[in-house]
Order: C-alpha cells, then sequence, then structure tokens
C-alpha cells in the first residue's frame, strides 16, 4: 500500500493556498505588521502540511504493531465467538 494521490493533492492544494495565496491578497497599507503576518502564514501552511505529510506516512508502514501471546488470541477468540484453527 503506498501514498494514495487524491489526499496528497488535497492537502497539498489547501495548504499551498494557505501559504501562497493568502499572503498575496493581505491589504497593503500603513500596516507595519504585514510582513510580519505574510511570515506566520507562510510558515504556519509550511510546518501543517509537514506535520500531516508524516502523520500520513508513518500510517503508510506502522513500525510497531499489536504483540499478542497465543493464549490472549485464543481467550479473544473464545470470548467473541470465534473459532481458532490450531496456532
Amino acid at each position: 500500500m503506498g501514498m494514495a494521490f487524491l489526499p496528497f493533492a488535497f492537502m497539498t492544494i489547501l495548504w499551498g493556498g494557505v501559504g501562497i495565496g493568502l499572503p498575496m491578497f493581505l491589504p497593503k497599507g500603513e500596516n507595519q505588521n504585514r510582513g510580519l503576518i505574510q511570515l506566520a502564514l507562510i510558515l504556519t501552511a509550511g510546518t501543517c502540511w509537514l506535520f500531516w505529510l508524516c502523520t500520513y506516512m508513518s500510517q503508510m508502514n506502522p513500525l510497531i504493531g499489536p504483540k499478542l501471546r497465543k493464549n490472549t488470541i485464543l481467550m479473544l477468540a473464545q470470548e467473541w465467538g470465534n473459532t481458532i484453527p490450531d496456532l
């Protein structure tokens, strides 16, 4: 299972719009904080996209899975009414 194209493209376009599009639409004027607001939007979009990407990629191939002993598996199967062939 690899990375799906649609979620990657959607989130890239979304955060690209926040980081590239929104700073261009800030009003020009006497406001001395325009550059600071632009920088905040760009950094926010970049870090949010990177955090989403790391989270998404870590779920593609998890490093740690559940480790259950044989007795636990058999107990759960009996409790849930499932039959398990001999392990």
